[in-house]
């Protein structure tokens, strides 16, 4: 192994933190340009390295874009983890608005690179094999959710979690790509709002429920 390749070692942490730096950058250009027209040299030149150095990390734009795609999927997977702080614990309305807020929020701030994954996904199936994946993922933790809810007789027992969950998450998401979608006349707050609103509805949940 020559020296230069030891230096782009994707193992070494150098060659680790040069392969997020690409991630980032494909991130940008991506979002920027849109698949078709996004070019390995940009995203090389905004990673701030060689072109050369882009096939120690990656085989092709089709192999960076499916890894960005999958790192955007997992990450909005998680926004509904939030931590809770403060002297009580929230209700069951609360989270749902803190997770519909939290969720909202990271989507509109990545924008432009889902709107990009949404296109893709259309024509290459290991993307969309990806959303496939997160969105069952998601669905069966909503699910999981809603059963301990009703467990704890916070939500109505006559709901099929299972059903709703693919529902309302699907609600969500729909709803994310049009409230950040060039011209939307929607507004963050309003739209977190309404969407915890039917959410609950749907689960029969009230917002003095304290479970």
């Amino acid at each position: 192994m020559t020296l230069s390749d030891r230096i782009n070692d994707p193992r070494s942490d150098k060659g680790r933190r040069t392969r997020a730096r690409f991630i980032t950058a494909g991130e940008v250009v991506f979002a920027r340009d849109g698949f078709l027209k996004a070019r390995i040299a940009d995203i090389a030149s905004e990673a701030g390295a060689s072109y050369g150095a882009f096939y120690h990390y990656f085989d092709s734009k089709e192999a960076i874009f499916r890894e960005i795609a999958e790192e955007m999927e997992v990450a909005l997977l998680s926004m509904d983890d939030v931590p809770h702080s403060g002297p009580r614990h929230p209700t069951a309305y609360e989270r749902i608005r803190a997770a519909n807020r939290s969720y909202l929020t990271a989507y509109r701030e990545n924008a432009g690179i889902m709107r990009v994954i949404e296109e893709v996904s259309r024509y290459d199936d290991q993307v969309r094999a990806v959303r496939d994946r997160r969105h069952d993922e998601f669905a069966q933790r909503l699910n999981a959710s809603i059963q301990r809810l009703q467990e704890g007789g916070v939500a109505d027992p006559d709901v099929r979690g299972d059903y709703a969950a693919t529902a309302l998450g699907g609600m969500v998401a729909t709803f994310a790509a049009a409230l950040c979608a060039p011209g939307s006349p929607y507004e963050l707050e309003v739209a977190v709002e309404q969407l915890t609103i039917l959410w609950a509805n749907a689960l029969g949940i009230g917002k003095s429920k304290d479970r």
